[in-house]
C-alpha cells in the first residue's frame, strides 16, 4: 500500500489564514486546491464549494473539494480533468478514485484533499455540505460561489 504524503501535516487554521483564503483568488489557495479548482472551471463544473475540515476532530481529511456537473460524461470529464492539472502542476496522483463506472458522483482521494464529483441531482441527494456542516466554507473565489 502505498504511504500518504508526510510534508502536507494537519494545521489548524487562524482566523487569519481563513480570511486570507476566502479573500484570495484560487491561485493563492494551499497545497493542490488551486489546481483542484482549475481542473474543475476548466469543464465547466459547477457550484464549487471547499469545506475546510481542518477543526473537526477526527475529519477524514483537511478538505473536500465539491462540484455539480449536469451530467455523466461532464463528471468523468471533469474528473479526468482535475487528475490532469493536479498530476501536470503538483506532481500527485490521486491515491484513490472511485465512482467512474457510473458517474453520479466520482471522488478523488488526494489523502489530505478529497475531490467530490456530483451530478446535479445526486449532489442534492447526499448534501455533503450539510453532512459536515461544522466544516467552515472556503469560496474558491467571488464568481464560483455554491
Amino acid at each position: 500500500m502505498e504511504t500518504p504524503p508526510t510534508s502536507l501535516a494537519k494545521t489548524k487554521p487562524t482566523p487569519e489564514s481563513r480570511a486570507t483564503l476566502n479573500a484570495s483568488g484560487p491561485s493563492e489557495l494551499p497545497g493542490i486546491l488551486a489546481s483542484i479548482v482549475a481542473g474543475i472551471e476548466e469543464i465547466k463544473g459547477e457550484h464549487i464549494s471547499i469545506l475546510d475540515l481542518r477543526t473537526i476532530e477526527n475529519a477524514v481529511c483537511d478538505f473536500f473539494v465539491v462540484c455539480s456537473a449536469q451530467s455523466s460524461t461532464q463528471v468523468k470529464a471533469i474528473a479526468d480533468s482535475v487528475e490532469k492539472v493536479v498530476r501536470e502542476v503538483n506532481d500527485e496522483r490521486p491515491w484513490h478514485v472511485e465512482g467512474l463506472m457510473h458517474a453520479d458522483w466520482v471522488l478523488l482521494d488526494y489523502v489530505h484533499t478529497v475531490v467530490h464529483v456530483f451530478r446535479t441531482e445526486t449532489r442534492a441527494f447526499y448534501d455533503l455540505e450539510s453532512l459536515w456542516g461544522d466544516a467552515l466554507p472556503l469560496t474558491p473565489h467571488p464568481t464560483v460561489e455554491g
